[in-house]
Protein backbone atom coordinates (compact mmCIF):
# COMPACT_ATOMS: atom_id res chain seq x y z
CA UNK A 1 0.00 0.00 0.00
CA UNK A 2 1.45 3.34 -1.05
CA UNK A 3 1.93 6.14 1.45
CA UNK A 4 -1.04 8.46 1.15
CA UNK A 5 -0.82 12.19 1.69
CA UNK A 6 -2.83 13.65 4.58
CA UNK A 7 -5.15 16.59 4.05
CA UNK A 8 -6.93 18.07 7.05
CA UNK A 9 -9.91 20.38 7.16
CA UNK A 10 -9.66 23.41 9.45
CA UNK A 11 -13.35 24.31 9.25
CA UNK A 12 -13.74 23.44 12.93
CA UNK A 13 -11.45 26.32 13.90
CA UNK A 14 -13.73 28.82 12.18
CA UNK A 15 -16.82 27.20 13.70
CA UNK A 16 -15.31 27.36 17.20
CA UNK A 17 -14.58 31.06 16.74
CA UNK A 18 -18.21 31.74 15.89
CA UNK A 19 -19.44 29.54 18.74
CA UNK A 20 -17.31 31.49 21.21
CA UNK A 21 -18.23 34.85 19.62
CA UNK A 22 -14.56 35.46 19.01
CA UNK A 23 -12.89 37.59 16.38
CA UNK A 24 -9.96 35.39 15.45
CA UNK A 25 -9.91 31.77 14.31
CA UNK A 26 -6.13 31.24 14.82
CA UNK A 27 -5.94 29.49 11.47
CA UNK A 28 -2.33 30.53 11.00
CA UNK A 29 -1.28 28.87 14.25
CA UNK A 30 -3.28 25.74 13.45
CA UNK A 31 -1.67 25.57 10.01
CA UNK A 32 1.82 25.81 11.48
CA UNK A 33 1.14 23.03 14.01
CA UNK A 34 -0.43 20.77 11.38
CA UNK A 35 2.43 21.18 8.94
CA UNK A 36 5.00 20.53 11.66
CA UNK A 37 3.15 17.30 12.41
CA UNK A 38 3.52 16.21 8.79
CA UNK A 39 0.23 17.24 7.16
CA UNK A 40 0.59 17.64 3.41
CA UNK A 41 -2.28 20.08 2.72
CA UNK A 42 -4.87 22.13 4.57
CA UNK A 43 -8.47 22.64 3.54
CA UNK A 44 -11.25 25.15 4.12
CA UNK A 45 -14.85 24.80 2.96
CA UNK A 46 -16.87 27.73 1.63
CA UNK A 47 -20.57 28.02 0.88
CA UNK A 48 -22.96 30.65 -0.43
CA UNK A 49 -23.50 32.09 3.07
CA UNK A 50 -19.74 32.34 3.73
CA UNK A 51 -20.28 30.93 7.22
CA UNK A 52 -18.55 29.79 9.30
CA UNK A 53 -15.59 30.12 6.90
CA UNK A 54 -15.24 33.70 5.67
CA UNK A 55 -13.27 35.21 2.80
CA UNK A 56 -10.84 36.63 5.36
CA UNK A 57 -10.24 33.09 6.67
CA UNK A 58 -9.37 31.92 3.18
CA UNK A 59 -6.91 34.80 2.76
CA UNK A 60 -5.34 34.13 6.17
CA UNK A 61 -4.82 30.44 5.50
CA UNK A 62 -3.49 31.13 2.01
CA UNK A 63 -0.74 33.23 3.59
CA UNK A 64 0.03 30.60 6.23
CA UNK A 65 -0.27 27.28 4.39
CA UNK A 66 2.23 25.70 2.03
CA UNK A 67 -0.60 23.86 0.28
CA UNK A 68 -4.19 25.13 0.48
CA UNK A 69 -7.37 23.49 -0.78
CA UNK A 70 -10.84 25.01 -1.02
CA UNK A 71 -13.96 22.86 -0.95
CA UNK A 72 -17.03 24.47 -2.54
CA UNK A 73 -20.31 23.64 -4.24
CA UNK A 74 -20.69 24.08 -7.99
CA UNK A 75 -21.39 27.82 -8.10
CA UNK A 76 -20.33 30.48 -10.57
CA UNK A 77 -20.93 33.05 -7.82
CA UNK A 78 -18.35 31.45 -5.53
CA UNK A 79 -15.70 30.93 -8.23
CA UNK A 80 -14.40 34.45 -7.66
CA UNK A 81 -13.03 33.39 -4.25
CA UNK A 82 -10.57 30.76 -5.54
CA UNK A 83 -9.74 32.97 -8.51
CA UNK A 84 -8.61 35.66 -6.04
CA UNK A 85 -7.09 33.41 -3.34
CA UNK A 86 -5.27 31.07 -5.77
CA UNK A 87 -5.51 27.83 -3.76
CA UNK A 88 -3.47 24.86 -4.89
CA UNK A 89 -6.63 22.81 -5.45
CA UNK A 90 -10.41 23.30 -5.52
CA UNK A 91 -12.66 20.39 -4.58
CA UNK A 92 -16.18 20.60 -6.01
CA UNK A 93 -18.98 19.01 -4.00
CA UNK A 94 -22.72 18.56 -4.35
CA UNK A 95 -25.62 20.85 -3.55
CA UNK A 96 -27.08 21.50 -0.07
CA UNK A 97 -23.52 22.03 1.05
CA UNK A 98 -22.85 22.95 4.68
CA UNK A 99 -19.30 24.18 5.19
CA UNK A 100 -18.95 22.64 8.65
CA UNK A 101 -20.59 19.33 7.82
CA UNK A 102 -20.65 16.46 5.35
CA UNK A 103 -20.87 17.67 1.78
CA UNK A 104 -22.60 15.29 -0.66
CA UNK A 105 -20.94 14.02 -3.81
CA UNK A 106 -21.51 15.53 -7.24
CA UNK A 107 -23.73 13.72 -9.72
CA UNK A 108 -22.13 14.76 -12.99
CA UNK A 109 -25.10 13.42 -14.93
CA UNK A 110 -27.29 16.04 -13.23
CA UNK A 111 -24.75 18.85 -12.74
CA UNK A 112 -24.04 18.95 -16.49
CA UNK A 113 -23.48 22.45 -17.85
CA UNK A 114 -22.98 24.02 -14.44
CA UNK A 115 -20.14 21.66 -13.64
CA UNK A 116 -18.56 22.25 -17.03
CA UNK A 117 -18.66 26.03 -16.64
CA UNK A 118 -16.98 26.00 -13.22
CA UNK A 119 -14.36 23.49 -14.38
CA UNK A 120 -13.50 25.72 -17.36
CA UNK A 121 -13.17 28.84 -15.17
CA UNK A 122 -10.76 27.10 -12.81
CA UNK A 123 -8.82 25.38 -15.59
CA UNK A 124 -8.32 28.66 -17.43
CA UNK A 125 -6.94 30.14 -14.20
CA UNK A 126 -4.51 27.24 -13.84
CA UNK A 127 -6.09 25.94 -10.61
CA UNK A 128 -6.14 22.17 -10.12
CA UNK A 129 -9.67 20.85 -9.66
CA UNK A 130 -11.01 17.71 -8.02
CA UNK A 131 -14.64 16.52 -7.99
CA UNK A 132 -16.18 14.63 -5.07
CA UNK A 133 -18.19 11.66 -6.31
CA UNK A 134 -19.93 8.59 -4.94
CA UNK A 135 -17.71 5.48 -4.95
CA UNK A 136 -19.49 4.03 -7.97
CA UNK A 137 -18.12 2.97 -11.35
CA UNK A 138 -20.83 4.92 -13.23
CA UNK A 139 -19.90 8.08 -11.33
CA UNK A 140 -16.28 7.72 -12.47
CA UNK A 141 -17.35 7.38 -16.08
CA UNK A 142 -19.62 10.42 -15.82
CA UNK A 143 -16.95 12.81 -14.49
CA UNK A 144 -14.31 11.38 -16.83
CA UNK A 145 -16.50 12.44 -19.76
CA UNK A 146 -16.24 16.03 -18.45
CA UNK A 147 -12.45 15.92 -18.59
CA UNK A 148 -12.01 15.72 -14.81
CA UNK A 149 -8.49 14.65 -13.83
CA UNK A 150 -8.92 14.13 -10.06
CA UNK A 151 -11.72 12.56 -8.03
CA UNK A 152 -12.49 12.45 -4.33
CA UNK A 153 -14.37 9.27 -3.42
CA UNK A 154 -16.92 10.04 -0.71
CA UNK A 155 -16.86 7.51 2.15
CA UNK A 156 -19.22 9.34 4.49
CA UNK A 157 -22.13 7.00 3.82
CA UNK A 158 -20.32 3.69 4.03
CA UNK A 159 -18.33 3.98 7.26
CA UNK A 160 -21.42 3.69 9.49
CA UNK A 161 -23.12 0.85 7.62
CA UNK A 162 -23.74 -2.51 9.34
CA UNK A 163 -20.86 -4.95 8.88
CA UNK A 164 -22.29 -6.95 5.97
CA UNK A 165 -23.38 -3.88 4.01
CA UNK A 166 -20.11 -2.10 4.76
CA UNK A 167 -18.05 -4.99 3.37
CA UNK A 168 -19.98 -4.79 0.11
CA UNK A 169 -19.57 -1.00 -0.01
CA UNK A 170 -15.83 -1.32 0.59
CA UNK A 171 -15.54 -3.73 -2.34
CA UNK A 172 -17.30 -1.18 -4.53
CA UNK A 173 -15.00 1.54 -3.23
CA UNK A 174 -11.97 -0.54 -4.22
CA UNK A 175 -13.40 -1.25 -7.69
CA UNK A 176 -14.07 2.46 -8.23
CA UNK A 177 -10.59 3.47 -7.09
CA UNK A 178 -8.99 0.91 -9.42
CA UNK A 179 -11.00 2.17 -12.39
CA UNK A 180 -10.01 5.75 -11.56
CA UNK A 181 -6.35 4.75 -11.49
CA UNK A 182 -6.73 2.86 -14.76
CA UNK A 183 -8.12 6.07 -16.30
CA UNK A 184 -5.14 7.93 -14.79
CA UNK A 185 -7.25 10.02 -12.47
CA UNK A 186 -5.88 11.26 -9.16
CA UNK A 187 -7.73 9.58 -6.28
CA UNK A 188 -8.57 10.95 -2.83
CA UNK A 189 -10.88 9.55 -0.17
CA UNK A 190 -12.90 11.67 2.25
CA UNK A 191 -15.91 11.55 4.53
CA UNK A 192 -16.45 10.21 8.02
CA UNK A 193 -12.88 8.97 8.43
CA UNK A 194 -11.57 8.54 11.96
CA UNK A 195 -9.07 6.43 13.91
CA UNK A 196 -11.47 3.45 13.93
CA UNK A 197 -12.04 3.13 10.18
CA UNK A 198 -9.24 4.80 8.24
CA UNK A 199 -7.13 1.63 8.04
CA UNK A 200 -10.07 -0.44 6.78
CA UNK A 201 -10.94 2.11 4.10
CA UNK A 202 -7.35 2.39 2.89
CA UNK A 203 -7.03 -1.38 2.70
CA UNK A 204 -10.07 -1.40 0.41
CA UNK A 205 -8.71 1.44 -1.74
CA UNK A 206 -4.90 1.26 -1.70
CA UNK A 207 -4.82 3.37 -4.87
CA UNK A 208 -5.86 6.42 -2.83
CA UNK A 209 -3.15 9.06 -3.07
CA UNK A 210 -4.69 11.44 -0.54
CA UNK A 211 -6.76 10.99 2.62
CA UNK A 212 -8.90 13.86 3.88
CA UNK A 213 -9.53 14.10 7.64
CA UNK A 214 -12.11 16.43 9.12
CA UNK A 215 -14.28 16.07 12.22
CA UNK A 216 -12.71 12.72 13.16
CA UNK A 217 -9.32 14.36 13.51
CA UNK A 218 -10.79 17.41 15.24
CA UNK A 219 -12.34 15.19 17.92
CA UNK A 220 -9.05 13.40 18.46
CA UNK A 221 -7.17 16.71 18.59
CA UNK A 222 -9.40 17.94 21.43
CA UNK A 223 -8.23 14.98 23.51
CA UNK A 224 -4.53 14.73 22.69
CA UNK A 225 -3.61 17.91 20.78
CA UNK A 226 -3.31 18.47 17.04
CA UNK A 227 0.28 17.27 16.72
CA UNK A 228 -0.40 13.94 18.46
CA UNK A 229 -3.70 13.46 16.60
CA UNK A 230 -2.01 13.81 13.20
CA UNK A 231 0.78 11.43 14.20
CA UNK A 232 -1.75 8.87 15.46
CA UNK A 233 -3.59 8.94 12.14
CA UNK A 234 -0.31 8.66 10.23
CA UNK A 235 0.57 5.55 12.24
CA UNK A 236 -2.79 3.94 11.49
CA UNK A 237 -2.37 4.65 7.80
CA UNK A 238 1.07 3.06 7.54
Amino acid sequence: MQKSQIVISLDSWAALRDFASGRRSELGAAAALAELAGVDALRLSINEELAPVRETDVAELRRAARCLELRMPISQHLVKIPLEARPDRVVLVGEQHEANGQAPPVDARVAGAGLGAVLRSLEEAGIATCVRIAPEVDAIRAVHSHGVTEVELFTGYLVDLPDAERRGALVMLGDTARLASKLRLGVSIAGGLDERNVSEVLEAAPAAERVVLDSGLARRALLVGLDRAVRDFRDRMS
